[in-house]
């Protein structure tokens, strides 16, 4: 009963566009590929689903581009847009698997320098959370697929919450162990030593949290698998994580990943002038 009080509150509480009790807060590293329309669109109709949220999308480009800026702005969603370029000996170079290098650290912590000071938005909603803000931090990836319960899960975030991952480390799921309420230890393959070995997709972070934690960000020079680790090591202990989903026995996220398109026929076309019409938006 005192759940569903709480959750009345929410819905009437606000100031401005910012929902007192708890929004969200989805930051979205988003580089240039062919499929990223694709991806765009139907990550955010499964947003259009969820209350309260306020979309942080970082372009990996010096700054916006048309095709994004159109997208957002179409969305119908609150949002911010934002741009960081990754250095280029940060880049994967070509033929590179991706786990070589971490991706998406400079536009995550744009996102986080947003949120605690501010500035820089090329789209948008331009200032950020006003002091004493409630509210969640989710890091999403634009080709995961998310259950709408997912966000519901995380709303009642108030330092860390974690769940479990589909598909993900080469096992059916990722995820928590959890005794007696709390978390014990983690269903892992790979370095089942890290600090946090938990994936991207799997935890949620208290606005409030984050801003009494200003030196709280993603290492770009983290070994591999250490990108989440390098950042909760500054918020939490793992002993005070948030189990949610159940205890951590559902799982309401996937990390599926978009197939990358063969264009030998769009090459071969474009060599003899005959190409898909460039002014057409894919």
């Amino acid at each position: 009963m005192q759940r569903v009080v709480q959750k009345k509150l929410c819905l009437l509480a606000r100031v401005g566009r910012w929902c007192l009790p708890l929004s969200f807060l989805l930051l979205l590293p988003h580089p240039c590929r062919l499929v990223q329309k694709a991806e765009l669109v139907r990550l955010s109709q499964t947003l259009s689903l969820v209350p309260r949220l306020h979309w942080l999308l970082v372009e990996d480009a010096e700054g916006p581009t048309p095709l994004v800026s159109g997208l957002l702005a179409a969305s119908g969603l609150l949002f911010t847009h934002l741009a960081a370029l990754t250095p280029k000996a940060q880049r994967l170079r070509e033929g590179e698997p991706g786990w070589v290098r971490p991706r998406g650290v400079e536009q995550r912590n744009r996102a986080l320098d947003w949120l605690r000071s501010g500035g820089g938005a090329v789209g948008g909603q331009k200032d950020p959370p006003p002091p004493g803000s409630r509210g969640v931090v989710y890091f999403a990836d634009d080709d995961n697929t998310y259950s709408r319960e997912l966000f519901e899960e995380m709303r009642w975030t108030r330092g860390v919450s974690v769940w479990p991952v589909g598909l993900v480390g080469g096992l059916r799921f990722e995820g928590p162990r959890v005794q007696d309420g709390r978390v014990v230890g983690f269903h892992t393959a790979w370095e089942p030593n890290r600090p946090f070995p938990v994936d991207m997709a799997g935890f949620a972070v208290a606005l409030p949290l984050l801003l009494a934690k200003p030196d709280a960000q993603f290492d770009a020079t983290a070994p591999r698998g250490h990108l989440e680790s390098s950042l909760l090591s500054h918020l939490v202990d793992p002993k005070d994580l948030e189990p949610r989903a159940a205890n951590c026995t559902r799982v309401l996220v996937w990390h599926t990943r978009t197939e990358k398109p063969k264009m030998k026929q769009e090459e071969q076309l474009q060599r003899q002038g005959r190409g898909s019409d460039p002014a057409v938006e894919v």
